[in-house]
């Protein structure tokens, strides 16, 4: 059986006067990946900010302070050491774990063509490692007959609900162009299933023909209010630049993109007839980009190579401006990166100091071989934030931590409600941490429920340990330790009387 390689790319040509075209440079025989590339400094540029009619002047930037640089000792994932290429990460951070999902080729697979790989590690630095302790598992490949037949790359995860969905770039065309977005899903994260019948979800909209004909692809996305976003490349857009960079958005309440979806446009978000239409408006003009929302900021942060490492672009939650000044994760870099990011594609909350600082970690090739590979981790800590400024950011920003209250309690932040815990070793045990200073902004949010040391607890065959509360609801913690911290005496009850209670939050799912 014969391994593949990676035996070509899509290289950016810059023209002196700026007019960058894309070319295909591919060696002899072999399969080319479909890859737009074109991390090259002359091809990231901030937009201008959107010119979204407003009776409002946009603020000026805020300059964010960044400190602890830091980065892997080495490379943290491949697919084995003849594997051509490692490239285009997605990492999510979930109960102590990290889990990275990248486009490569296993050496020896039966047919040519990307393929989507995953591996985790209970450090951002590594290693990576599949079933086993194997290099990587293979999860996702190309379709025997559908749009995605030769390549399956580029993939983004989150999970909703307890879902997983990846979104990805597809294509049947030897030369890699004419790409689409598909979208499988999972319970697991391992095994998928294609969505939509197998059709892509997102294809080139070909309001312009430009000679960079690599299609719709490089998705990115991450869920927000109840709408799952979406940003992508698509060279035949109409807001794109001359050899195709820039990356568009698109909502929707259903992670198919099939209904309801909105494009963002000059004037914000607006109702469009299929997710194929109606690219007017570029967030970056670049390739290879990936993004999150960070709540402490409440900005969406877009990250670029610029040839200095990592640009990190802001926007505010319309789109009309940029709140924070362009920060780089400087270090080396060869193709574009992928946050850390939790389960929802929102940035992890900085622990240490959740108001004040905002840790941004990402994985990006950092070595051109075969093709972009060393899979390498970087970051940075912001501070200048004021993420807990006003009540309706600070019960986002701190939801899962616990907070002094001045009942001399603990007061626990639990999907935009406080919960008054009696008992520091009771709120220790379910929050994320606890803060050392009571948060102003909470001080005037009514508190849900209180628990109470000694509440009874109670507990079914198949049901979790609950304490019930007030208005005889069950609220579960899932932990008889918990209970027994709490001076809970545990009845059993029949799994009809558990389910019969009324309903509290679930205070077992605190953590992300």
């Amino acid at each position: 059986m014969l391994g593949r390689r990676r035996l070509g790319r899509i290289s950016l040509g810059v023209a002196l006067l700026g007019a960058a075209l894309l070319t295909l440079t591919a060696c002899a025989g072999g399969s080319v990946f479909p890859q737009a590339d074109g991390a090259h400094p002359a091809a990231i540029a901030t937009n201008v900010p959107n010119p979204a009619t407003t009776t409002q002047p946009a603020p000026d930037p805020v300059s964010l302070t960044t400190t602890a640089p830091r980065q892997s000792g080495g490379v943290i994932a491949s697919a084995g050491p003849t594997a051509p290429y490692n490239y285009a990460p997605t990492v999510l951070f979930s109960r102590g774990q990290y889990r990275m999902w990248w486009c490569s080729q296993l050496p020896g697979a039966l047919r040519p063509g990307d393929e989507i790989l995953s591996g985790t590690s209970a450090s951002p630095d590594g290693p990576f490692t599949g079933t086993g302790g194997a290099q990587a598992d293979i999860v996702f490949g190309n379709s025997a007959n559908g749009f995605d037949s030769l390549h399956t790359c580029d993939p983004s995860v989150i999970q909703v609900g307890g879902t997983y969905y990846l979104y990805y770039t597809g294509t049947s065309d030897p030369a890699g162009n004419n790409n689409a977005i598909g979208l499988a899903t999972s319970t697991d994260g391992t095994h998928w299933t294609r969505a939509n019948g197998g059709r892509p979800v997102v294809t080139a909209s070909g309001e312009v023909h430009r000679a960079n004909s690599y299609g719709a692809g490089q998705p990115s996305a991450l869920y927000l209010n109840g709408w799952f976003y979406l940003m992508f490349t698509d060279t035949t857009g109409k807001a794109a630049a001359a050899n195709g960079a820039g990356q568009f958005v698109l909502r929707a309440e259903n992670p198919t993109f099939t209904s309801g979806v909105q494009a963002l446009g000059p004037e914000g978000f607006a109702p469009v007839s299929n997710p194929a239409s109606s690219r007017q408006f570029s967030v970056l003009n670049g390739f290879t980009s990936d993004w999150m929302w960070v709540d402490a900021l409440n900005a969406f942060a877009i990250a670029a190579d610029n040839g200095n490492g990592t640009q990190i672009t802001f926007w505010d939650p319309t789109f009309r401006y940029h709140p924070y000044l362009p920060i780089t994760i400087a270090g080396a870099w060869q193709e574009g990166p992928g946050w850390i990011r939790r389960a929802d594609g929102h940035a992890l909350v900085n622990t240490a100091d959740p108001c004040g600082t905002v840790a941004l970690d990402l994985v990006r090739a950092t070595q051109q071989a075969g093709g972009p590979t060393g899979l390498a981790h970087f970051g940075v800590t912001v501070s200048g934030v004021d993420g807990c400024g006003t009540t309706a950011q600070a019960l986002t920003v701190l939801n899962g931590f616990a907070v002094p209250s001045p009942e001399r309690t603990v007061d626990l932040v639990v999907g935009q409600k406080l919960v008054e815990v009696e008992r520091r070793s009771v709120a220790a045990g379910l929050a994320q941490a606890i803060l050392a200073e009571p948060v102003p902004a909470l001080a005037g949010v009514p508190v849900e429920t209180t628990i109470p040391a000694g509440a009874q607890a109670v507990v079914a065959p198949g049901r979790a340990v609950g304490l019930i509360l007030t208005g005889n609801k069950i609220w579960v913690i899932g932990s008889t330790a918990l209970a027994a911290a709490n001076s809970s005496t545990v009845a059993t009850v029949s799994t009809a009387q558990w389910d019969g209670y009324p309903r509290g939050l679930d205070l077992t799912d605190l953590r992300p």
